[in-house]
């Protein structure tokens, strides 16, 4: 290692953090279509930037044009055969079928919408028949891109809308329980529903993937391509390195970083995991807990600002509150989600005696600055557009413009003023390579960005199946009482339930969608039934949607990081479930205590705040067993009530719980210190 810059693996400059089976897709591909791929892309992403910056287009036509490029990138990426067979005669046949669907699907909407309005519902047969056209392309994109099993639910959520007496398929309907029961839709009218109007496909879900998403994916990828990710690390590190456990801390604080760039929990673990991993194996982590650790910091990435993977964007479309605000109020609970995460991590490496990195294996702060503060500028001229109340796709255009002139400005003073001082004169030749070179550059951020907005978009496209099947039949409303009747009315009760839900979703459906369904599911009830706060009730939703990532037996994030790591997956998972424990607190104490969140008299929202970490200390410190010192069983079983008080809503109880635990951690820091006098 160097003393300025830590060694990056090469992956971590793979052009997309890609998952495996679509790199495997890749590799697979002949040159031509490779070629293709990318011409698309880029057009794709040229034609995203257009809109957003320059000359805005109208809702169905941006989200009709925005689903036609996703699903050709879709089918031409990942082949109908799989990731690792090559297509061969029939399967270009099959192909160009679906090629042609994917155009059809986007484009038809996008041509002949004036006439598709001016029918006002009459629809006529051509509309029928690409509206299935266009389902059954959107299912098989999710096959491909996202997986069997969200394909699966929406072709569950589709013979649920037909079932039913007046249904395409009212053999079904008998065999509905009967609070799940509804009259049924005929084709054309689920048709209409998906396709031709504005609660299935082309609804909110897609409307956000098509404008503020993709923006800011395109944004990350213009950072990742000019090494943000690099420089993200060598911060983490400089800061972190030489604390006990210094990589895993670093993890968690990179992994902050990452996630306001890639958006994909999954991402962040291949791109920091990749380095950190085995840097806290050296250290004296087991293989599980390195791999657990990355996991639960890489998830945290996804609640902290300002991207929040897409749920931010989502959030304020369906609360109708502001991005800013979004961005503001999510501060603190991420503030808090990864203190505890580092928390954890630190108690594990002063329980195994670990120490630091040496100094000389260590970047330095102000060469990592030097070597990359330009990944700072656009960062402030985002956060700078936000608060101004411009709207965040805008933003993302310009935020993508900051990157490119910045890195620009760095390149051309590099050429022009610090070559030339060291020898190396400016020629025509380099002139002309450095500006091939900055061109090549931007090509492959905008192909990055388009492949990289793919699994969002396509998943979005199914969520909208779902939504527009919940909306047609009013299933919400039948799963909001069956909500309340099972939990009896308790609150504490219907969260476990939301849990529950949003871990079994989980298994089939990316987080972002896991949230759209599920919010539209138990939505309702939180804020109707049960009086949380519209915008609490979709913060705990988003939160608990996140769980797939580090909860056995799927767990995402924690499967990436045992790759990493070599440890076996499973329990890989179940440290990076035991190191996430915020994901399940922290919503329940913005439940239990809104005003950390709605805002309130300004000593009661910090008495809040030190009550919660108080809370979270004494929580991990009960786990391990472990904070100033080792901590005694009778102590570690009395934190236990402490932290459950500290969590109910009776002040007087919470007040009590958080003296009980502040007492236990006051009587841990005592001991410790004798320990240390009888050492000495």
């Amino acid at each position: 290692m160097r003393n300025q810059t830590l060694d990056m693996p090469e992956q971590d400059h793979d052009p997309a953090n890609l998952p495996a089976n679509l790199q495997s897709a890749d590799a697979i591909q002949p040159r031509p279509i490779l070629w293709v791929i990318t011409l698309v892309a880029i057009t794709m992403s040229l034609f995203q930037m257009y809109t957003a910056g320059i000359e805005p287009m109208g809702l169905f036509y941006q989200r009709s044009a925005h689903l036609g490029f996703i699903l050709f990138l879709a089918f031409l990426i990942f082949p109908v055969t799989g990731p690792t067979r090559p297509r061969g005669s029939i399967g270009w046949v099959v192909e160009a079928g679906f090629l042609t669907a994917a155009f059809l699907s986007g484009f038809y909407i996008f041509y002949f919408l004036d006439d598709i309005i001016s029918r006002a519902g009459w629809w006529s047969r051509t509309d029928i028949i690409m509206g299935t056209i266009a389902i059954i392309a959107v299912l098989e994109a999710s096959r491909r891109v996202v997986g069997l099993g969200m394909t699966i639910i929406g072709m569950i959520a589709i013979a649920y809308a037909l079932a039913g007496p007046r249904g395409a398929l009212p053999w079904l309907g008998e065999w509905m329980p009967g609070i799940l029961s509804h009259r049924g839709a005929s084709v054309d009218r689920l048709v209409g529903q998906l396709y031709l109007g504005q609660e299935g496909i082309f609804g909110l879900p897609l409307g956000v993937a098509a404008t503020y998403v993709f923006m800011f994916v395109l944004f990350g990828a213009f950072l990742e391509v000019t090494g943000a990710g690099k420089f993200f690390i060598d911060l983490a590190f400089a800061a972190t390195g030489r604390k006990p456990g210094g990589p895993a801390k670093a993890a968690v604080i990179a992994s902050a970083g990452m996630g306001s760039i890639s958006g994909s929990a999954i991402a962040n673990v291949v791109t920091t995991g990749a380095f950190t991993i085995p840097l806290m194996k050296k250290l004296g982590y087991k293989p599980k807990e390195a791999g657990g650790i990355e996991a639960a910091a890489s998830t945290g990435g996804q609640i902290t600002p300002p991207l929040m993977g897409a749920g931010a964007f989502l959030i304020s479309e369906y609360t109708n509150v502001p991005y800013i605000e979004i961005v503001m109020v999510s501060i603190f609970p991420a503030i808090l989600y990864l203190g505890t995460v580092y928390l954890f991590v630190h108690l594990v490496a002063m329980k195994a005696g670990m120490t630091g990195m040496k100094a000389s294996e260590l970047p330095i702060v102000r060469h990592v600055l030097a070597a990359g503060w330009q990944f700072i500028v656009p960062l402030v001229v985002l956060i700078y557009l936000l608060v101004n109340n411009i709207s965040p796709t805008r933003v993302g255009f310009w935020a993508i413009i900051s990157v490119i002139v910045v890195t620009a400005l760095r390149a051309g003073f590099t050429l022009v003023v610090l070559d030339p001082q060291n020898g190396k004169p400016l020629t025509f030749d380099r002139l002309r390579d450095a500006v091939l070179s900055g061109l090549a550059l931007m090509a492959k951020a905008l192909e990055l960005g388009a492949r990289n907005a793919v699994a969002v978009s396509v998943a979005c496209a199914v969520a909208g199946i779902i939504v527009g099947v919940v909306g047609l039949t009013g299933l919400g409303l039948k799963f909001s009482s069956m909500m309340i009747s099972l939990s009896g009315g308790s609150l504490p009760l219907a969260l476990i339930f939301v849990l529950l839900a949003s871990l079994i979703l989980g298994m089939g459906l990316p987080v972002t969608a896991a949230y759209i369904v599920l919010i539209v599911l138990v939505g309702p009830a939180l804020s109707n039934e049960f009086g949380v706060p519209l915008l609490i009730a979709h913060l705990v939703v988003f939160w608990y949607s996140q769980d797939s990532n580090v909860t056995p037996p799927i767990a995402l994030a924690g499967f990436a990081g045992a790759a990493i790591a070599g440890s076996k997956p499973m329990e890989t998972s179940v440290q990076a479930w035991k190191y996430a424990k915020g994901l399940y607190l922290i919503p329940a104490f913005m439940v239990f205590n809104p005003e950390i969140i709605m805002g309130g008299e300004t000593w009661y929202v910090i008495w809040t705040g030190l009550l919660v970490i108080i809370g979270l200390v004494g929580f991990a410190a009960a786990i391990e067993g472990y904070l100033f010192t080792w901590m005694d069983k009778f102590s570690r079983l009395l934190v236990v009530p402490g932290v459950i008080a500290i969590f109910n809503p009776n002040e007087m109880i919470e007040a009590a719980g958080g003296m009980v635990v502040l007492a236990i951690l006051i009587w841990n820091w005592v001991m410790s210190r004798r320990a240390q006098i009888s050492r000495a």
